[in-house]
């Protein structure tokens, strides 16, 4: 190998390892998954001068990892599953192991290394006040599931079992309405500007800016077709030759998406602008659910102009 060749590092994260391989050296290690070992992963990586190091998300097992290894100066990249598991089926590898994944990543390093989109792929760590909110948002999100699960259970369980699930049903609403005070007090304190401008548009309640906040800390601060493709509501092209496909969104942060289209619902029913939208579109014979997502794409795009210019909702500006 060239001395001067440069490193590309591959991370597998599980709950207790991390497993790593440097290529093109071939290089390996294993480290465990908690400070000490993110301490001794960042020194082998700053040793080596590695150029750029990739690591797969794992429920959140990889978030400190990321975050030790960006702060101690190795640029880092997360990437999805999906993507990790499509780009080993491009080079032929349909066996998983921990190793093979790590070289794997590591290869998938040496692509987007010579990514144009490299610069906005590398991983930020979050700021103490974003992640407290992070964590707040994925745990109001995490009760709502586990309420809605045990609500179906509800539908069809015996009088015997139906006592035990409703007071499990009180239990969580009582720590939803715990979280819900916290996640007000942590925007009030921190984030009271935004929050009072996204506030003021109808259709949009304190779960949607909590998620908006938490999870999309670029709105306000990038384009509105660079957010749209962020978020995932950008139609696509799916075009061949003399054939035009129909647009499909795709990707994106399915989190944000998912609190915007819940907002939008609301919106096209009580927000004048937007239901004015999307009627406009169902008269021009858009299927409903066409018109939904065009409509929470202009929402997003209206909401970044919003935060952008510190103007609150304005019907005048925004009617068109």
């Amino acid at each position: 190998m060239n001395a001067s060749e440069p490193l590309f590092a591959g991370i597998d994260v599980s709950k207790a390892h991390l497993d790593v391989c440097i290529l093109p050296s071939a290089d390996s290690r294993s480290f465990p998954n908690e400070p000490s070992g993110h301490a001794a992963l960042c020194q082998w990586l700053l040793e080596r001068a590695v150029r750029l190091s990739v690591l797969e998300a794992s429920g959140g097992y990889e978030r400190d990892c990321a975050s030790a290894v960006s702060l101690a100066g190795c640029p880092v990249m997360l990437v999805n599953p999906r993507q990790a598991r499509e780009f080993a089926r491009s080079q032929g590898q349909l066996a998983k192991t921990d190793r093979l994944d790590a070289r794997l990543l590591a290869q998938l390093a040496q692509v987007l290394e010579r990514s144009p989109k490299r610069a906005q792929l590398l991983h930020v760590p979050p700021d103490a006040v974003r992640a407290d909110l992070e964590a707040l948002v994925a745990r109001r999100r995490q009760l709502i599931g586990m309420r809605s699960a045990e609500t179906h259970r509800l539908d069809c369980a015996s009088v015997r079992v139906r006592k035990s699930i409703q007071q499990v049903i009180k239990a969580l609403d009582r720590q939803i309405e715990d979280i819900d005070r916290h996640i007000g007090a942590h925007l009030r304190t921190h984030h009271a500007v935004e929050r009072e401008l996204l506030d003021s548009v109808t259709g949009v309640g304190p779960g949607t800016i909590a998620t908006l906040l938490a999870d999309l800390p670029e709105l306000g601060h990038l384009p509105a077709r660079q957010l749209s493709a962020l978020v995932g509501v950008a139609p696509l092209n799916c075009d061949s030759g003399r054939r035009r496909g129909q647009r499909h969104i795709w990707g994106g942060r399915p989190k944000v998406r998912a609190a915007l289209y819940m907002a939008t619902l609301s919106a096209v029913r009580f927000n004048p602008v937007i239901k004015r939208f999307y009627t406009r579109l169902l008269a021009a014979g858009k299927p409903k659910k066409i018109a939904l997502i065009a409509s929470t794409h202009k929402l997003l795009v209206i909401l970044n102009a919003m935060v952008r210019t510190r103007q609150p909702w304005n019907s005048a500006l925004h009617g068109t």
